[in-house]
């Protein structure tokens, strides 16, 4: 098999990308592979390739509705009409009648919530699922237990549907949370593909600035002066609206908000208006960028920083997909540094609403506990799951349960707080900043960058980028400068 024809043919591309050709053989030759690749390297080519090659399906659990949708769309405009994306999505009647025929699929897409409802399961295991891909598996061990606590059931399912060779791909991994994907996918003697994260082409800069006006102050300099696209983060909903606002009001056109509390219809809209450069800037939370495959991103702003290095990584990620030179600065002030803390406290449930679950669910009560007790979505999964994984059939006291359930709480707030604190060490570091970086993943830089960070004596206004194609902005309809609007306004 000559596997750069068979690229050629299938994708137009002449060569691979690092790493690609060793994954996409290891996976033929039926290898449990775990892939780590930086962000924007091409990773879904190392399933799409060998998917063509094998003769079963391949199924593909994907974290975000708006990735499995922007992915599926990508192959569709490639010409493979063979593709589905099982979510919520899909009206009712469609999905059905796409179940009744779902081996004329060759790639499914399906978010981990899904895969495991029994109507859905059932489809599924009556198909021949050669492979089995976990997109974004970083997910497992960042979401599983207290957000996505259904990606901590893949293993089960691969073993439902026949133990086929399974793929994990992520960007970010430590060896640490390697360790957690290859457990609960229970992979056999997996192949480990491990490449660099450094993305050589982005400079990598943070500002201490004093107060909120500061921030404001630098954010305008920097989205006046640079051309081309750029994306803006925040962690709170509000400040990604009103900053938007604040920019078109101070003449930077193409701006828009996107965060979680959205409508979806609302969401795929700005994504879509973003990728096509009919919006310039995207002020986001963090909802936004996993699976946006749009390769001329300039630059990436955080307005709030992260709450870890591997979501810094993640996210700056976006940028310079093409190979380009492209910037990521982070804002911080003094203030700043309490507001992660404060909000991955309030993530997990406190003690009176862990002993008032175990004494309502006790009562035989089901979805009003979430209003009784105020819970969020996240607080309530994280209870339902561990409410049922801790008695698993043994005969646990309610005060034990409750003990248990605090336990696991603790620990996981203390692992967030870990990952925080080695970001708060990056910004206010005194070295190389990439170096910083590359360590945390135990990596060695292998050479100078020429436009590394601020700690090597480079300055983000020293970069330089190309505006937006001629014309973009006066290519603006219509309809949708009235609707961005309406979203602006509210």
């Amino acid at each position: 098999m000559n596997l750069k024809q068979e690229l050629k043919e299938r994708f137009g591309y002449s060569s691979f990308r690092e790493g690609q050709e060793d994954i996409i053989l290891s996976v033929l030759d039926q290898r449990d592979t775990l892939a780590m690749l930086p962000t924007g390297t091409g990773k879904s080519l190392c399933y799409q390739l060998p998917g063509y090659l094998m003769r079963g399906q391949v199924l593909i659990v994907s974290p975000l509705l708006s990735l499995m949708q922007d992915q599926v769309e990508q192959m569709k405009v490639m010409g493979e009409k063979r593709v589905i994306a099982l979510n919520s999505f899909l009206p009712f009647a469609e999905r059905k009648a796409a179940l009744e025929q779902l081996h004329v699929y060759k790639f499914i897409f399906i978010s981990p919530e899904m895969v495991m409802n029994p109507g859905i399961l059932s489809s599924l295991q009556k198909l021949d699922v050669e492979l089995f891909v976990t997109d974004e598996a970083h997910c497992i061990s960042q979401w599983g237990p207290d957000f996505r606590p259904d990606y901590l059931k893949l293993g089960e399912l691969k073993g439902m549907l026949g133990n086929p060779t399974t793929l994990a791909l992520t960007a970010t991994a430590t060896e640490e949370v390697r360790k957690d994907i290859i457990d609960v996918l229970q992979m056999e003697k997996p192949v480990e593909k491990i490449y660099s994260v450094d993305r050589e082409n982005i400079g990598l800069f943070v500002e201490k600035v004093h107060n909120h006006r500061g921030k404001l102050d630098a954010l305008l300099e920097y989205v006046s002066t640079w051309g081309g696209s750029g994306i803006i983060y925040f962690t709170s909903k509000r400040m990604a609206e009103e900053v938007a606002f604040w920019l078109g009001e101070k003449g930077i056109s193409g701006v828009a908000h996107y965060h979680g509390g959205m409508e979806q219809e609302d969401r795929i809209f700005i994504q879509q208006q973003f990728l096509s450069d009919k919006l310039r800037i995207i002020c986001a939370t963090s909802a936004f960028g996993m699976g946006v495959n749009k390769e001329n991103i300039r630059f990436v702003i955080h307005f709030h920083f992260s709450q870890s290095i591997e979501a810094f990584l993640q996210e700056i990620g976006r940028a310079g997909r093409d190979g380009e030179s492209s910037v990521s600065v982070v804002l911080y002030s003094e203030q700043d540094f309490s507001i992660p803390s404060q909000l991955i406290q309030t993530e997990l449930p406190d003690d009176a609403q862990i002993q008032g679950f175990v004494n309502l669910k006790k009562q035989g009560l089901g979805k009003e506990v979430m209003d009784l007790l105020q819970l969020s979505d996240v607080q309530s999964r994280f209870l339902t799951f561990y409410s049922v994984e801790l008695i698993q059939g043994k005969d646990v006291s309610d005060d034990r349960l409750i003990e248990k359930m605090k336990q696991i709480r603790d620990n996981r707030l203390q692992y967030k707080k870990d990952k925080l604190l080695s970001m708060i060490k990056w910004l206010q570091a005194r070295t190389c900043r990439r170096k910083i970086l590359l360590h945390y993943f135990d990596e060695e830089l292998q050479k100078e960058n020429g436009y590394c960070c601020d700690q090597c004596g480079h300055s983000p206004k020293d970069f330089k980028s190309t505006s937006l194609k001629e014309g973009t902005e006066e290519s603006l309809e219509p309809t949708w400068e009235l609707r961005l609007k309406k979203l602006l306004l509210g």
